[in-house]
């Protein structure tokens, strides 16, 4: 039975550019999202805008623009290097919307109703000169731990020491240079600990990631802390009802950003009541996120979900970070690489393959080593995937008027590689996507393996032997058509090609195991080419 799934990956902050770390989760829900819908599922991916809070409103008023100019301007760009990476949301939204601040006050209200929100004063680091309450990463001072200087107002980069803003030594203001001072204000929170039973049976419901469950029994036994969920102005997000200067803190609208991005897609989309869909029983949902924003999703938004009579995500899937080169992201060492650099310079696809061939259902970060991302690329999609169907297009173009032959001459190579199917869609399924390509590139060799021992280039010379030739040849572009169908989710654009080529409608999971007899197929163009080290040094260079 066809599964009806909603996928989301976290919404990208409206602040810069999409760089290659931001890539893995968007590229890894793709490759899942793809996959379903290639086996017959309904699978909607949705995404969108964070377009709130205090970075946006200072990055805006440097720029000399209101932020709602600066989040769309943002998200055009955003959304510009998606699409180049072959990245296909359902729905690409914003949290700066009607339909998140109708469902923002919504669930806000429902909280209230349940006696979830109270209220109460605390002392706040406020930036004299600019008039403003200011959040932990514009505080910088001495670590109270530990002395080191320049650390930021909530944890010290040195010693690993959390505390709070007001016990950094010496601090100053980020925006201003000015020394902070302590001021009172009202604050709105949320009374988490009410859900404490509700969200230990949840943790315990194999709904999370293992590492991610007994990280959050962790926070469970320490007891859950109420959380602050207003801001004061100024401040770019949503006004909290009966209030005139209190916003909703970034992070209580960017989730409820999910359900408003689904609901603008079912209006514009035809596909009914958005809220019903989210409810239905036989509707999954599944969060793509990185590790380090589990808190917010595992523990605050399904008790805030639970709170609001709504029901709580299938699974939340948490992945690692990215570094270069065995180094973490950075712009000084030249490894921070926006996606329009990668580019300027590179197929998208051999990116989207490199980190297939390294991601795993583990919450593990995972390294783009150029030379071993050169390596791999050049020696599995060059030199063994399209190879097959290089080696083979052509005699049947020369010999046979582009026509395959009646018969499948080696039955049971088909058959191993159409069996093949359920151990890489489990692959794909439990996004154990190395282990996917691992068996994909196994089934390579041997295609390649059974055109070397056939030799079709030594057969063509030899009287007679024209029918074997076609077989030979044939049989190899229906097991590159079977590696096709398995890679499309990693590869879209280069399916699309062969699809082309081999003169097909779109492939689809279903195909597996109808081999293509007494066929004409269109004169085969080059797919992939190597990547030279030339290119590796160009993009290094542009990112310096």
């Amino acid at each position: 039975m066809n599964r009806t799934i909603i996928a989301t990956a976290a919404l990208i902050y409206a602040n810069g550019p999409a760089h290659l770390g931001h890539m893995v989760e968007y590229i890894q829900t793709d490759i899942w999202a793809r996959f379903q819908r290639l086996r017959g599922n309904k699978c909607w991916y949705i995404c969108g805008s964070d377009a709130h809070g205090t970075p946006i409103m200072i990055n805006a008023q440097k720029q000399n623009l209101m932020p709602e100019q600066l989040i769309q301007q943002t998200s055009i760009e955003q959304q510009r290097d998606f699409a180049d990476f072959l990245i296909n949301f359902d729905s690409f939204y914003s949290t700066h919307s009607t339909e998140n601040q109708s469902l923002v006050n919504e669930i806000y209200q429902r909280l209230l109703t349940k006696g979830d929100i109270s209220t109460r004063t605390i002392k706040q680091a406020f930036d004299p000169e600019k008039q403003l309450f200011l959040p932990d990463r514009y505080i910088k001072g001495e670590c109270p731990k530990c002395g080191a200087k320049d650390q930021y107002g909530d944890g010290c980069e040195v010693c690993g020491a959390t505390y709070s803003t007001l016990d950094l030594k010496n601090p100053i203001s980020v925006l201003s240079g000015a020394t902070p001072i302590e001021k009172e204000s009202v604050h709105y929170f949320f009374e988490l600990a009410h859900y404490t039973e509700m969200l230990t049976e949840w943790i315990q419901s194999g709904s999370l990631q293992p590492q991610i469950a007994n990280k959050l029994q962790e926070w469970l036994q320490s007891g859950l802390q109420a959380w602050d969920i207003s801001r004061d102005a100024p401040y770019f997000g949503f006004l909290i009802p009966g209030t005139t200067d209190k916003y909703f803190y970034v992070w209580l609208d960017a989730p409820i950003g999910y359900l408003a991005s689904l609901q603008h897609y079912c209006e514009t989309h035809s596909q009914g009541d958005s809220q019903k869909l989210w409810q239905a029983e036989d509707t999954e949902i599944y969060h793509f996120i990185g590790k380090d924003i589990v808190y917010f999703h595992s523990l605050f938004w399904p008790a805030m979900l639970h709170g609001a009579d709504l029901r709580k995500p299938t699974s939340i899937y948490a992945h690692g970070f990215l570094t270069v080169n065995g180094q973490k992201m950075s712009k000084s060492r030249g490894t921070f690489i926006k996606a329009r650099t990668y580019l300027d310079h590179l197929d998208p696809e051999y990116l989207r393959y490199y980190f297939a061939s390294k991601l795993s259902s583990a919450v593990e970060d995972i390294d783009l080593n150029f030379t071993d991302f050169m390596q791999r690329v050049n020696a599995d999609l060059v030199g063994k995937v399209v190879n097959i169907a290089s080696r083979c297009a052509g005699f049947i173009h020369k010999h046979f008027a582009g026509k395959l032959s009646l018969e499948c001459s080696a039955p049971e190579l088909l058959a191993q590689f159409t069996k093949a199917e359920a151990l890489i869609a489990e692959s794909y399924e439990t996004r154990e996507y190395a282990r996917a390509v691992r068996q994909i590139m196994e089934l390579a060799d041997i295609a390649n393996q059974y055109i070397d021992a056939q030799k079709p280039w030594v057969l063509i010379k030899e009287p007679g032997q024209e029918t074997q030739v076609q077989n030979v040849c044939s049989m190899g572009l229906n097991l590159f058509k079977i590696l096709t169908v398995y890679l499309k989710p990693i590869l879209p654009q280069m399916a699309n090609q062969i699809e082309e080529f081999l003169n097909i409608p779109e492939l689809s999971w279903a195909d597996l195991a109808k081999p293509l007899l007494a066929h004409t197929i269109n004169p085969f163009k080059p797919l992939k080419m190597r990547i030279t080290p030339e290119q590796i040094s160009q993009l290094q260079e542009a990112t310096q």
